[in-house]
């Protein structure tokens, strides 16, 4: 059974998180401020952030919007996405990251990306230490194959330590995760925290028209989603939503939180307007029927002996 995330008052925390990833970036202090008062007003409890987002402005203008509320919030920040999972970079890091929030004690801090070249055990007994300190509540993993993650898993044993959260990228037309990663963490009682709901805004049906955003101005991000396949995809979903009268952005956020394998979603956003479509999702009732018309506009991956022949 997977663990229920609490804030520090012990109150449940929201099942979706919000991401500031664009705080100090794409979203400037003012965006900022009324992104964190509409998540707050829709009962967003949970909000995400990292050491690398903005060069610190994420953080910072995070920290400054915390407040009195502090203790009704679970705060979650990522160490080691530079520099590696070595114990003296993520303590230096991490000590950053607390200023910077305005914070003695993160709620959840994750490993940004798996480090192959530091041995886990100097990693975990950091980890370890920060939570017997009183400085973290929880340890999250990013990025990480689930052979990573069952790599941490039996490590963090040893002291006395145990993976909580993780967060994997899945949305309609990224669905690696449903393999193994999803299934792993169900059996393993992680909570999963989906970061890309909205496929970096293509599944927000802009691009049908021939808008522009990420996907045209990061080569990245235009790398992750040039399949062919993917822009059909995202044609369908607004094909659908126009059908129903429901905005494909809000489908595509509830169609994550809909998983049967349990992803909370990590939704953001550039303005409150554009936030909007996603913080409806949350009140959103997915019917089966309606799941099973969306995921069929993508290809299901193949399980993970390949054996499709056994496949449900």
């Amino acid at each position: 059974m997977t663990a229920t995330l609490t804030t520090p008052d012990g109150r449940p925390a929201s099942a979706f998180a919000f991401g500031t990833m664009q705080f100090g970036g794409r979203a400037d202090a003012a965006a900022s401020a009324a992104m964190y008062a509409a998540c707050r007003a829709a009962g967003i409890s949970h909000f995400d952030t990292a050491y690398v987002y903005t060069d610190g402005r994420s953080e910072t203008l995070l920290g400054g919007m915390i407040g009195a509320e502090r203790d009704r919030l679970l705060i979650a920040t990522k160490v080691g996405y530079l520099g590696g999972a070595g114990a003296a970079n993520i303590r230096a890091q991490f000590d950053i990251c607390r200023q910077r929030l305005g914070l003695d004690m993160i709620d959840a801090l994750y490993l940004h990306r798996f480090d192959p070249d530091t041995d886990l055990n100097e990693t975990m007994e950091c980890l370890a230490r920060l939570r017997d300190a009183g400085q973290i509540r929880y340890v999250g993993l990013s990025n990480f194959a689930a052979w990573q993650v069952m790599k941490a898993v039996a490590v963090a044993g040893l002291f006395d330590l145990r993976i909580d959260l993780l967060q994997p990228m899945y949305n309609l037309v990224k669905r690696q995760v449903e393999v193994e990663i999803l299934p792993m963490c169900a059996d393993q009682g992680i909570a999963v925290a989906a970061y890309s709901p909205l496929g970096g805004g293509l599944l927000t049906g802009k691009y049908v028209g021939g808008g522009a955003g990420r996907l045209t101005e990061d080569d990245r991000y235009g790398a992750r989603y040039g399949l062919d396949w993917m822009p059909r995809a995202a044609e369908g979903l607004v094909r659908i939503g126009a059908e129903l009268g429901v905005d494909p952005a809000t489908l595509a956020v509830a169609w994550v939180a809909a998983s049967p394998l349990g992803a909370q979603p990590i939704i953001s956003a550039r303005s409150a307007e554009q936030l909007r479509p996603s913080l409806a999702a949350m009140n959103y009732e997915m019917p089966p029927e309606l799941y099973a018309r969306l995921t069929a506009l993508s290809p299901t991956p193949p399980p993970a002996t390949d054996r499709i022949e056994e496949q449900a």
